[in-house]
């Protein structure tokens, strides 16, 4: 157990998709965790993982519990947010070349790029940042990060194309690490700072 675990709550954002597969990383790290469905459960927790799931069910909820404002202003204050697959498009300033909800990371991603889910598919990765060689990533109907700001920094790459990139305290996988025993990228979001993002975009309304 970390301090740094030891002494935050992690919020799960409990509105659709597999934010459970995160607890048990969560747990071998020492660190607290509820879900998180409404605005007042959101004010109970440090930082937020964004699950993978259906990323227009997941929007349509956030408008719909009207927890998308809420969440929005939550990372524009610095709060340290984790959107792995569905929630790196939620989290995205343009997504199928429209305004994303969150806009709170400067990425132009395209929805389910590399097929459908019969076309998922494992890949080995090289994660220098967490000294890592020939990490096994699993992609279920991933996204593709087709374009990063100048602000935003890839920390690993498929072929060519991002799958892992941070701006400050706002990072993203479109892959999904919670499926597999290591918990270090639970670990690598624990220690991210307090800070707002260098650059937040107007939000999108997406159907």
């Amino acid at each position: 157990m970390t301090s740094s675990a030891s002494n935050q709550t992690v919020g799960l954002l409990g509105l659709q998709g597999a934010f459970q597969d995160h607890i048990p990383h969560l747990e071998a790290l020492g660190a607290r965790w509820r879900t998180v469905r409404d605005a007042a459960e959101l004010e109970q927790v440090d930082r937020l993982i964004i699950p993978g799931g259906e990323s227009t069910v997941m929007a349509r909820y956030l408008k719909r519990f009207s927890l998308a404002e809420p969440l929005r202003a939550r990372i524009e204050q610095g709060m340290p947010v984790w959107g792995v697959c569905a929630g790196s498009i939620l989290l995205a300033k343009t997504v199928d070349g429209r305004p994303g909800i969150l806009g709170a990371l400067s990425i132009r991603i395209l929805r389910n790029a590399y097929g459908r889910q019969v076309d998922s598919f494992q890949a080995v990765l090289d994660v220098p940042a967490l000294s890592l060689s020939a990490f096994p990533a699993v992609f279920i109907r991933a996204p593709k990060i087709v374009e990063a700001g100048d602000r935003v920094e890839a920390l690993s790459w498929f072929g060519k194309d991002p799958v892992f990139v941070r701006s400050r305290s706002v990072m993203a996988t479109t892959f999904h690490p919670e499926l597999g025993s290591d918990p270090i990228f639970h670990q690598y979001f624990l220690a991210l700072p307090n800070r707002a993002p260098r650059e937040f975009s107007a939000p999108g309304l997406p159907g």
